[in-house]
């Protein structure tokens, strides 16, 4: 995947890095329309990148990055997956397993918020029913293009229960906040299910 190459000669590129040790490993998936910046935001978060003018995603591509949540460390799998509708069926085989779906529009194209209830009920039927789907609309560097409200985003969030960011993939902008609340939201919903007081807990026999 591009995010695992390049970037400054002066910088350390992802594969350079030390290996981390880490206690979990949580799964992402990144789905929504093409040319949303799905990748970008990939590789803006692990790498601190931005590929103007990227190929669109053929299929779906890998990336990971450990981060620390509560004195936790937490391997990230993100899977960014292809937005093209010939896609869709490869698509909806990854999300088997993830803990966390990414649903990405571009807020200066309103067609790409309009499908986002398509992505959402795939969503909700392809992943497990405990999954923390979060809303991410790109691009909020282009303010004078935009055709998306952050209202109508936040409302729209509300209804169906989702937590909701703003993000830059070319300029860093709640990049990372995104990825760590989201993470952060996992961590706590597995938390209140691994609680022993909880009926639900898979752990109990009942």
């Amino acid at each position: 995947m591009s995010c695992c190459a390049g970037g400054k000669s002066d910088d350390p590129i992802f594969t350079q890095r030390k290996p981390t040790t880490y206690e979990h490993i949580f799964k992402f998936i990144m789905v929504g329309d093409s040319a949303v910046g799905k990748s970008n935001l990939l590789l803006q978060f692990i790498d601190k990148r931005f590929q103007p003018n990227s190929d669109y995603t053929i299929g779906v591509e890998f990336g990971s990055r450990s981060i620390m949540i509560d004195q936790t460390q937490i391997k990230l799998q993100i899977w960014d997956t292809a937005g093209q509708e010939k896609f869709r069926s490869i698509t909806r085989a990854y999300y088997r397993g993830a803990l966390c779906a990414m649903i990405v529009y571009d807020i200066t194209r309103r067609e790409s918020f309009e499908n986002l209830a398509s992505w959402l009920s795939d969503c909700r039927k392809f992943s497990s029913s405990d999954v923390v789907i979060a809303l991410v609309g790109n691009k909020c560097d282009l303010e004078a293009n935009r055709q998306v409200s952050i209202q109508e985003a936040q409302d729209f969030s509300k209804e169906h229960g989702l937590i909701f960011f703003e993000t830059s993939a070319k300029t860093g902008q709640n990049v990372d906040d995104a990825f760590e609340k989201a993470t952060q939201q996992v961590w706590k919903r597995l938390q209140t299910m691994n609680d022993p007081s909880n009926p639900n807990n898979p752990n109990i026999q009942k």
